[in-house]
């Protein structure tokens, strides 16, 4: 076996299957929910209300985009003092930093990335009903300005919230620690 053969196994090896085979069937499950929702509300509304459901998957992903970024910035120390008093959400918080790759795939990667997509084909949705019986003409120009308000909306609430996220990594993580401490999930172990 040469260096390179040594290298390739070594990679291999670091990688967490165990996690990739969670998150891609986490994924999976999360994007066919939120396209079934996302269809079943489209259908039976009108064109308002289907900019506003819009508007709610992108700030979706720009929210867990927000909660990806905090976690990464923030550190379990500062959330260790708050646990020993037992202070709610402290020990969520401390799981939350203590496995931010995780929190942060899961965040950025497969809700953040779902929420494009799902925006991306609602907005294809909006922009088929809208056009509908339009010249050719008018149509391109709704479609092109359709789909650049959703990248624009998108990259810039990402942008904005990535600041965001860092700027109050803490209080957002703790915010979200919270939030867990009331389900009846047990944020005990690594």
């Amino acid at each position: 076996m040469d260096a390179n053969d040594r290298r390739k196994k070594s990679v291999l090896s670091q990688i967490n299957w165990k996690w990739v085979c969670t998150i891609t069937v986490l994924s999976f499950l999360i994007s066919v929910s939120m396209s079934y929702i996302s269809s079943e509300a489209l259908g039976n509304v009108g064109n308002i209300l289907a900019f506003v459901i819009l508007f709610i998957f992108i700030a979706i992903g720009i929210l867990f985009d927000i909660i990806g970024m905090a976690a990464t910035s923030a550190t379990e120390k500062e959330f260790h003092s708050m646990a020993s008093r037992k202070v709610s959400g402290a020990k969520e918080a401390v799981w939350l930093s203590r496995n931010a790759s995780k929190v942060s795939s899961l965040c950025n990667d497969v809700v953040g990335d779902i929420s494009g997509i799902i925006s991306g084909a609602t907005g294809a949705l909006i922009v088929a009903r809208l056009t509908s019986g339009m010249d050719i003409l008018p149509a391109l120009l709704t479609s092109l300005t359709i789909t650049g308000l959703i990248a624009a909306l998108t990259i810039g609430g990402k942008a904005i919230g990535k600041g965001f996220g860092i700027g109050y990594s803490v209080k957002i993580v703790f915010a979200v620690g919270k939030i867990l401490s009331i389900l009846p999930i047990r944020f005990d172990k690594k």
